[in-house]
């Protein structure tokens, strides 16, 4: 898999063995290679697209996280030893292997002392929206604009672009990088990359707008602090993808997944069938703002609309010029990503970080996450569950800082010390506290909200079976009982021991999961506890654990350390 070193990363769907990483493009000199040093990005000058003197960004410490290249063996060799946390007898491993190890810890070491600390605050981006609505190509041009991706790399793609006759997806190579999506035109997994303003530091999530890859969409939301919901404006397009398209499910998986806030992004404005007409404008507006109080947005606190074009790099970092469109006066994109209030983060609660991905570099495993709450530090003991591994945290890396200690809301890439292979990471695992560890369970006691069922079952029942997502976590789950129906206005129980529900309906039952999963109760930890159920292509319904059962808290009582 080809990825781009200089703008983007990839973020693939988690499997437990990531295939090899390919090999990483060379400089001139080899041996003065750094391993994490992240790529200079050169402000664009001579690029039309790129609007310099609004810029409000400082590019020259960009940097990208990416589970097949950011490192190679080659960088991580000829370097000092640390002590480890574990004794290792002298005949367990060669002498060679022992100092391999110890090299990479002090290459590690030097990396972070590179990398500055960084106040600003960290949001991250989820791009959801319909197939074609221009999720990818608005994230390339973000890159583009911020400083993030050289005029040279920029006309590599125009060059490739051409070559395949897509003239019109220049800036979405930027994030789709592997062959499959551009020959097809759709993004199959979650791209991630980058990019920074003087007020924010930020993590773009680019999902898949495809049915078929929903899943993957999900790890990513699973992720995010505030969804972009891409819109094409263009006849026919808005319409396939409100009326049987994914617009409307993405933005009602947004909500179940627990994103706080929705821009609304009014795509391809300036396209012939529009012209940055107002009335097609109102027409997208009022029809979306229906669709999303329906799914539990708050038109007034929870989205705003954004009009512009992604491809023309219209109202994205720079506001409308005059003349362009009179009727709008409002922010861009990135100013109003800017406005919106600090979010609150649970600094004072256990640490939780669901793994997206592992990968391994010359002995040492690294993981990448978002910390969900708590706080993580250099040095610091703590498990990966389910398995109750102990490790040791050798650095804390984000997109262009590292950390002595990191906090809720940063998505990072964690060097770990103690482990010899990531065999023990899986879907759905989580790095947690010693002293306060994350229940495990096999079932569970929640309220579930049906949204749809398929054609050829058409009732909610014990014993039925169905794909159960969790922050990462993919299972199988099967009703083992339905306790009562709940009344969605008042949250009180209405019926006793139901035989069966249907759409539209709410219930409290108990689910029996094929493995056991890291999870939480909502009123403990809302992100380890929201779940969505899917058959096949279809999300079927919603919601929250409310029990994890007397033995769950038992054992978890026994093991807390205040």
């Amino acid at each position: 898999m080809k990825l781009n070193p200089n703008a983007s990363s990839f973020v693939p769907k988690f499997v437990a063995k990531p295939a090899a990483a390919p090999p990483v493009a060379v400089v001139a000199e080899p041996t003065t290679v750094v391993a994490a040093t992240p790529p200079v990005a050169v402000v664009a000058e001579s690029t039309p697209v790129v609007v310099a003197k609004e810029e409000p960004t400082t590019t020259t410490t960009a940097t990208t996280t990416s589970v097949s290249s950011i490192k190679t063996e080659e960088d991580l060799e000829n370097i000092k030893p640390t002590e480890s946390v574990y004794k290792v007898e002298e005949d367990d491993i060669e002498e060679d292997d022992d100092d391999e190890v110890d090299e990479v810890a002090e290459k590690v070491e030097q990396v972070v002392k590179v990398l500055p600390e960084d106040s600003r605050e960290h949001v991250n981006l989820v791009f959801l929206g319909h197939v074609d609505a221009g999720k990818s190509t608005l994230s390339g041009s973000i890159m583009v604009l911020t400083g993030q991706v050289d005029p040279h790399t920029l006309a590599k793609y125009e060059r490739e672009a051409k070559e395949n006759h897509r003239e019109g997806w220049i800036y979405a190579y930027i994030m789709d990088t592997n062959e499959e999506e551009r020959t097809k035109g759709k993004t199959v997994e979650v791209g991630r990359a980058h990019f920074e303003t003087t007020k924010k530091r930020y993590t773009i999530l680019d999902a898949p707008g495809h049915r078929l890859y929903v899943p993957n969409m999900i790890i990513g939301a699973a992720q995010a602090d505030v969804g972009i919901l891409v819109i094409s404006s263009k006849k026919g397009e808005f319409e396939a993808g409100v009326e049987g398209g994914q617009t409307i499910e993405h933005a009602r998986l947004a909500k179940m997944i627990g994103i706080k806030y929705l821009l609304v992004f009014v795509n391809k404005m300036d396209e012939p069938t529009v012209k940055w007409s107002k009335a097609r404008y109102d027409e997208i507006t009022d029809k979306l703002t229906v669709h999303l109080k329906k799914c539990g947005w708050n038109p007034k606190k929870d989205f705003q609309f954004v009009p512009g074009s992604g491809y023309g790099t219209l109202n994205v970092l720079a506001p409308l010029a005059p003349g362009i469109c009179e009727w709008y006066n409002g922010p861009s994109l990135i100013g109003a990503l800017d406005n919106l209030s600090t979010l609150e983060r649970n600094e004072t609660g256990a640490l939780r970080i669901p793994i997206t991905t592992s990968y391994k570099d010359r002995g040492i495993v690294n993981v990448i996450g978002k910390v969900e709450s708590g706080t993580i530090s250099v040095g610091q003991t703590i498990h990966i569950m389910p398995g109750k591994t102990k490790v040791e945290v050798i650095s804390l890396t984000g997109d262009i800082c590292s950390f002595k200690t990191a906090r809720p809301g940063e998505n990072i890439t964690i060097a770990l010390k103690g482990i010899e292979a990531d065999d023990s990471i899986r879907p759905g695992s989580i790095l947690a506290e010693i002293n306060r560890p994350v229940p495990v369970v096999s079932e569970i006691e929640a309220i579930v909200y049906i949204l749809d069922m398929p054609e050829e079952r058409r009732l909610f029942t014990p014993n039925f079976s169905a794909i159960f997502h969790a922050h990462t976590a993919v299972e199988d789950v099967t009703v083992k009982s339905l306790i009562a129906t709940i009344d969605t206005k008042t949250s009180t129980e209405i019926k006793q021991k139901p035989t069966f529900c249907k759409v539209g309906d709410a219930v409290k039952c108990r689910l029996v999961l094929g493995r056991a999963v890291c999870l939480e109760e909502f009123t403990t930890n809302p992100q380890l506890a929201r779940f969505t159920i899917r058959d096949s292509t279809k999300t079927i319904a919603f919601g929250k654990v409310i029990n994890i059962g007397k033995k769950a808290k038992e054992e978890i009582a026994r093991n807390t350390k205040v």
